[in-house]
């Protein structure tokens, strides 16, 4: 049997679920965002009160009571292990060489808001041009460099608020 989600409910409960028993689910659609589901016998009123599908997360009621769901698969579980995760805002606060170079054009200064994908910086190394992009919407904080000067992989180059 295989795992095909995750489930949090409420922060505290934690399930499970193979693909099968999801695939056993006996639930009627009785209304836009309102179900009538049966298990084991048993009926349940389900309601989606309001849903995040990026993050997966939901607010559910279940026979008038309130629930906090979040669902996650295989695939979610190895995104977010790897530091990756759908929807939410990118946190850089530095940029850093990727490689020893040659500073070639700065084009922020200190105090400057920029927008995400703006040109902060050119790097040249081995033989090409490497232009740094703004990884986000942001406030340039410090820049480290000045033009023309060298640097080693790993150096910070420019630091946002």
């Amino acid at each position: 049997m295989s795992i095909g989600y995750k489930v949090n409910v409420n922060d505290t409960f934690h399930f499970d679920l193979e693909k099968e028993s999801v695939s056993q689910l006996d639930a009627v659609s009785v209304e836009t965002n309102k179900f009538h589901v049966l298990r084991e016998n048993t009926p349940y009123q389900a309601e989606i009160i309001t849903s995040d599908f990026l993050q997966k997360n939901y607010t559910v009621k279940v026979n008038n009571n309130t629930y906090t769901v979040a669902i996650s698969n295989p695939l979610d579980i190895l995104i977010k292990e790897m530091g990756f995760e759908t929807g939410l805002t990118k946190q850089v606060n530095f940029i850093k060489a990727p490689m020893p170079g040659l500073i070639l054009e700065i084009s922020v200064v200190v105090g400057q808001t920029v927008k995400e994908n703006d040109n902060l910086i050119i790097l040249g190394a081995m033989k090409m041009e490497n232009s740094f992009l703004s990884p986000r919407d942001g406030v340039i904080k410090t820049i480290s460099v000045l033009m023309g000067d060298a640097v080693d992989k790993g150096q910070l180059l420019i630091e946002f608020e």
